[in-house]
């Protein structure tokens, strides 16, 4: 399951603080802040997306991640290599180092991560 682009925001800055009250996550919006509205009706999906969960205390909830980022990330990653590389990580590599301008450090940088991958293996 996805996350829309506001669900997501919402939980980078779950993410971010770890765990958090609704007046937590709100501070951490810039302004215009969204309406309280909102951020409740995001948690509440999120919530029942199984992304998050809460801890009551009284009527004030303090909510965490049950997904961790890393894990989210390669999940959209993996996607991402599916539905637009064919499942091929080779043409996703392929595409990332000629179509995003990287400096030849950056380059190499990428390579020595790759070596250090290929010894493990």
């Amino acid at each position: 399951m996805k996350l829309s682009k506001a669900e997501e925001q919402l939980m980078k800055y779950i993410w971010k603080l770890e765990k958090a009250f609704m007046k937590d996550l709100l501070e951490e919006y810039p302004d215009p802040k969204p309406a309280t509205t909102t951020v409740a009706t995001l948690l509440k999906r999120m919530t029942g997306k199984g992304f998050i969960n809460y801890k009551e205390y009284g009527k004030s909830r303090e909510y965490f991640a049950l997904i961790k980022k890393t894990d989210y990330f390669s999940n959209h990653l993996n996607g991402l290599i599916k539905n637009f590389f064919n499942d091929s990580t080779a043409q996703f590599a392929s595409f990332f180092t000629s179509e995003t301008n990287l400096s030849k450090e950056e380059l190499e940088d990428l390579k020595a991560i790759i070596d250090q991958e290929l010894k493990k293996k």
